[in-house]
């Protein structure tokens, strides 16, 4: 499957949130909001999600298999990394 980044956006500050990025998936869908985030063992990646009513966050995009999520994962990290660092500080 064709996986390419189209955007990652860099955030300042000491929070844990360091990037929101867009994925496109071959030339017909762009997943939007998909955030890298330091953890306690490092950088990864976690799909776009929304709060429902009950105040939970729910996921709205789910990888399947394990395969395709470290795909997923290389990439974004990738395109992360490569980026300058952010000028901006975070919202």
């Amino acid at each position: 499957m064709d996986l390419s980044v189209k955007r990652v956006m860099k955030f300042n500050g000491g929070g844990t949130l360091k990037a929101f990025c867009d994925l496109a998936i071959g030339e017909s869908f762009v997943v939007k909001g998909l955030r890298v985030v330091d953890g306690k063992r490092g950088l990864f990646v976690s799909m776009p999600r929304q709060q429902g009513k009950d105040a939970r966050w729910y996921d709205s995009v789910e990888v399947l298999s394990q395969e395709m999520k470290h795909q997923v994962d290389r990439i974004v990290l990738a395109a992360y990394r490569e980026q300058e660092p952010a000028t901006d500080e975070q919202p």
